[in-house]
């Protein structure tokens, strides 16, 4: 029976071939790789990935599709899990020593940002991440300081990752097609990024994108002082987006220091 895409989760199924084999081309499985896909969906791209895995794990929130994929696939080589990603507990997937999880999937685009986010926590326990997302959300994940793009979203998963776009998927690759859009990002964990801590940076990111039309010395007044900016290497003057990343990360450390003082 033909599964209808439901708007409530965001839904929409991707079919061209040519560019599903080009995404999986760009994620490369391997033999004894711990995979795990987030959504599923009707296993378009979970067929392709098995084919070179020995099992992989996917967590699905729609409940007829995960009753679709325990009958579909060996259950043995398929752990389905059904759960909310933006819930689930990832650390709970079983990881041989000295191998990390490698995670996939193409995003219902109402959760992406927060489920980067929630993402980014686990990190240090991830091999990497292949993901399509609402197109303008990865350029704004990749952005560089100085564009229109660059925001909170940039410095946050920039500390955490080393992020390329990949390719742009067209709308007309989907059913139902979306209104916008999609694109391929590629997200590498940074081995050790810079020291902070990651409630303070941010706290300081988000009152600095607060007031965009603003210099940063008026977004975060009542935060930090314009002796703080400088301190922090920060021309008061200048725009948020002008802002690189290790420079809001020395921010922070200079908040933490006013916090721990």
């Amino acid at each position: 029976m033909k599964h209808i895409a439901r708007k409530r989760f965001g839904q929409n199924f991707l079919t061209d071939q040519t560019i599903l084999y080009d995404i999986i081309s760009a994620i490369a499985p391997q033999k004894g790789d711990v995979m795990v896909e987030i959504g599923p969906g009707l296993a378009a791209m979970t067929s392709l990935l098995l084919e070179s895995l020995d099992e992989m794990h996917v967590v699905e929130l729609d409940r007829d599709l995960v009753a679709r994929l325990q009958k579909q696939f060996d259950p043995k080589r398929l752990h389905v899990h059904s759960a909310d990603a933006l819930k689930f507990d990832f650390a709970s997937i079983p990881v041989p020593a000295g191998r990390k999880l490698r995670v996939v999937g193409n995003l219902p685009y109402n959760i992406s940002s927060p489920l980067m986010f929630r993402l980014a926590e686990l990190a240090p326990l991830v091999q990497d991440q292949h993901f399509m997302l609402q197109k303008e959300v990865v350029e704004r994940m990749v952005a560089d300081p100085g564009s229109k793009a660059f925001g909170r979203l940039s410095v946050m998963l920039q500390w955490r990752y080393h992020m390329e776009l990949m390719f742009v998927v067209p709308p007309t690759a989907f059913d139902p097609p979306p209104r916008v859009d999609s694109a391929i990002v590629r997200m590498i964990p940074v081995a050790q990024p810079l020291e902070c801590d990651q409630l303070l940076l941010e706290e300081v990111v988000t009152k600095a994108f607060s007031q965009r039309r603003k210099v940063i010395r008026n977004c975060v007044a009542g935060l930090l002082a314009e002796a703080d900016l400088i301190a922090a290497g920060i021309d008061p003057q200048a725009r948020p987006e002008a802002v690189p990343m290790e420079q809001f990360v020395a921010l922070a450390n200079v908040l933490r220091q006013h916090r721990a003082g």
